[in-house]
């Protein structure tokens, strides 16, 4: 028997395996799928803590430098590299989201 013939009938009596059908294909399990939108939710809801404790810790921060200055914060150094106007903003000196509580007001100097 030739070898293409050998091969060839060897072959056709192989199952065919392409036609078996996994527990893991793609929109056939619900339970993965859940699996995989709850462990976004965790890493989300995870995130969200970091977050708010981070945020938390800075204005502990900012109230105890407060505290420590009679109710306002301490003057932030002049250096020249910062806060740099070569002409002003069509609006005056201050930014257009200038917010008084946390930058420094522009238009005094």
């Amino acid at each position: 028997m030739s070898f293409l013939a050998r091969n060839a009938l060897r072959a056709a009596r192989r199952p065919a395996y392409n036609a078996r059908s996994y527990a893991s294909a793609p929109g056939k399990n619900a339970y993965f799928a859940e699996r995989d939108a709850v462990e976004h939710h965790a890493h989300v809801a995870v995130c969200v803590a970091w977050v708010y404790n981070s945020e938390m810790e800075h204005k502990h921060h900012l109230d105890h430098l407060r505290a420590e200055n009679d109710g306002k914060l301490p003057e932030v150094p002049a250096f020249e590299y910062m806060n740099r106007r070569s002409k002003p903003f069509p609006w005056g000196m201050n930014s257009l989201f200038f917010n008084p509580e946390a930058n420094k007001d522009m238009s005094e100097e």
